[in-house]
């Protein structure tokens, strides 16, 4: 167990060897800046801070803690805490269970950089969220592959069934973070549909590949939730997953800090435009 010296002593112990860490001696009612800057740096470094210690959080410090990092994000359709629009309700009963492997909001043309997830109500067993690291999916790929995959742009597309809100974004496959210099991959399964300067099938063919890499369980952290427990993590390195193992009610409550527009190296080629080869459409009409 680590502990940070100067000032009140948090205890920082890591949840696993790729990302995450809990954080004891916090108190966000009296947050400091000093004690912010501290978290900051932990944030940076662990990409995922767990405070198991934070029940009773009130929704003025909730919000008062995500707007040291930005402006908060007012959701444009998930459900709201009354009087309180910057804070979104997470309730299992409602739907709200995130099981495929994301980033919050790619399909935004300033994806959010962090989230904080208070979780008030949770299952006796299963509901855990794991999450995992960008960085070392971005590390584990050849030089070579890495070279084409810094030369490229992904298409992120969120529609609402109900055809109420629809939006799109080009960012960079691979992004640098503004804090640390480091590159990660910057792909989803849930929202991640298209690399458009290949063809459908080879485009396809990479994503797939990306999507397991980004996934892989030495890459990732799994939390087991308590009651009045909080989550803070890095968007722009990290992938979440909620674990759907659960019947009971689960609830959680979250701000969304505004973002940044996602930096990485310009594209090398244009848009494939879909011509095909004249072999491919010979052999299409075979």
């Amino acid at each position: 167990m680590a502990t940070i010296s100067h000032g009140i002593a948090f205890d920082v112990s890591p949840v696993s060897g790729a990302l995450g860490a809990e954080v004891r001696g916090v108190d966000f009612e009296e947050l400091t800046d000093e004690d912010f800057e501290r978290l900051h740096a932990l944030l940076l470094q662990y990409l995922v801070l767990f405070f198991p210690e934070a029940a009773g959080l009130s929704p003025q410090a909730h919000k008062a803690f995500g707007s040291r990092f930005g402006d908060l994000e007012i959701h444009p359709f998930l459900p709201k805490l009354d009087e309180h629009p910057e804070i979104v309700v997470l309730d299992s009963d409602q739907g709200a269970k995130a099981d495929v492997w994301h980033t919050d909001v790619t399909f935004s043309p300033s994806p959010p950089i962090a989230s904080i997830l208070q979780i008030v109500r949770c299952p006796p067993s299963g509901g855990d969220t794991m999450w995992s690291n960008q960085y070392l999916a971005y590390e584990a790929i050849s030089v070579p592959l890495r070279d084409l995959l810094d030369g490229l742009t992904a298409l992120h597309l969120f529609a609402h069934p109900n055809g109420s809100f629809r939006s799109e974004a080009e960012h960079p496959v691979v992004r640098e973070h503004p804090g640390t210099g480091r590159r990660s991959l910057y792909v989803n399964r849930m929202f991640t549909t298209r690399i458009p300067q290949l063809g459908k099938d080879e485009s396809d063919m990479l994503l797939n590949h990306l999507f397991t890499l980004s996934e892989r369980p030495e890459r990732t952290c799994r939390y087991r939730w308590v009651p009045g427990a909080i989550a803070l993590w890095d968007n722009r390195a990290t992938q979440h997953f909620a674990v759907n193992d659960y019947t009971e009610r689960r609830v959680g409550q979250r701000v969304t800090i505004l973002g940044d527009k996602p930096q990485g190296n310009e594209p090398r080629w244009g848009h494939h435009t879909g011509t095909e080869s004249a072999a491919a459409v010979a052999r299409a009409k075979r």
